[in-house]
């Protein structure tokens, strides 16, 4: 018998969908969002401004999925997450969290590394516009890889020279990115300046063969709930 997904994939916009495909990264949104009972989210979609992005395996640990703890999500890469508001954890993430704040200050001219508080603030009050994904109109030249679009009734991902489709399965095949034009852009203004001051996020393998790229690529886990 076909076991029903849960309903904690993360889209790019946001939006939180169930859906069998795997993830290779997941993260949270500052707490517990659904009932424990039923294991079905609640109407709010965030118990805090802490929106982290997470490895799938650290320390040994094991959860059960939307049991009484905090409501696990899963993302196709950190593209993904990045795109939805979320940044790196501070904790299974350290390395990626310390080069994610030393972009932020590159890309502020900030004298120190911001903390993560200072950081979630911001991105609370640019990743949403009431209770909806709040997007931002930008010029195609001036995104920065791992930047996301929407166009239409799907997404893109910027990567070099091309917008690759997005699914939760997945990217498909690259369109030629054009160099002129403005874009809707999901990926929220300060994690754009991040990724312009060489932050490299992970991205899934079905982005580009291995070899041709800088980013790292993760592998979505034959083990991800």
């Amino acid at each position: 018998m076909t076991k029903t997904p849960l309903q904690n994939r993360v889209s790019p916009d946001g939006s939180i969908t169930a859906t069998p495909a795997r993830g290779s990264m997941f993260g949270n949104r500052g707490g517990r969002i659904h009932d424990p009972e039923t294991k079905t989210l609640l109407s709010r979609r965030w118990a805090s401004k802490h929106w982290i992005c997470c490895v799938l395996s650290f320390k040994g640990r094991k959860r059960e999925l939307m049991g009484e703890s905090y409501t696990e999500l899963f993302f196709l890469d950190e593209v993904t997450a990045l795109a939805a508001g979320h940044r790196p954890c501070f904790e299974c993430r350290r390395k990626d969290f310390v080069r994610f704040a030393a972009a932020w200050a590159r890309a502020f001219d900030l004298a120190i590394p911001p903390r993560a508080g200072e950081m979630d603030k911001v991105l609370h009050e640019e990743r949403l516009e009431h209770r909806a994904k709040r997007t931002y109109r930008r010029e195609f030249s001036s995104l920065p890889d791992g930047a996301v679009i929407r166009e239409g009734d799907r997404f893109l991902a910027v990567r070099g020279k091309e917008l690759l489709p997005w699914s939760f399965d997945g990217y498909g095949t690259g369109v030629t990115r054009p160099e002129a034009g403005e874009a809707e852009v999901l990926t929220p203004p300060a994690t754009l300046a991040v990724l312009k001051n060489d932050y490299l996020p992970q991205w899934h393998e079905s982005a580009s063969p291995a070899g041709e790229s800088d980013e790292v690529t993760v592998r979505s886990s034959p083990k991800d709930p």
